[in-house]
């Protein structure tokens, strides 16, 4: 119960993080606002991107090493039953094992 509402947790995490990282502009995006472009078509503003998303993404990562610790531990930790466990023995023979046969001696 807790391991699939944990796993659900660390899946949102995981598309959280791919997008905070794909929202973030490159180190080369500030030449272009030196030559008119950049912080008219920002999405959060000329400075207000980088200090959010940079936050974002520090929470977001951290987050989701929490939950990939812990469910690392769940995974080591699981009290149950295993499939070799569930083996059955194998079932007896019907048959007597077959002697071996006396054959007559080897002449060359």
């Amino acid at each position: 119960m807790i391991s699939t509402i944990l796993i659900i947790i660390h899946v949102i995490v995981c598309m959280a993080l791919i997008m905070i990282v794909l929202l973030q502009t490159g180190k080369g995006a500030d030449m272009g606002a030196a030559f008119g472009g950049g912080s008219s078509q920002t999405l959060f503003g000329s400075t207000g991107a980088s200090t959010f998303l940079s936050k974002a993404t520090t929470i977001v990562a951290i987050v989701f090493m929490l939950t990939s610790l812990w469910l690392a531990y769940i995974s080591s930790h699981r009290i149950g039953d295993s499939v070799v466990m569930e083996q059955k023995a194998p079932a007896e023979k019907q048959s007597t094992p077959a002697t071996p046969e006396k054959s007559a001696p080897f002449k060359p």
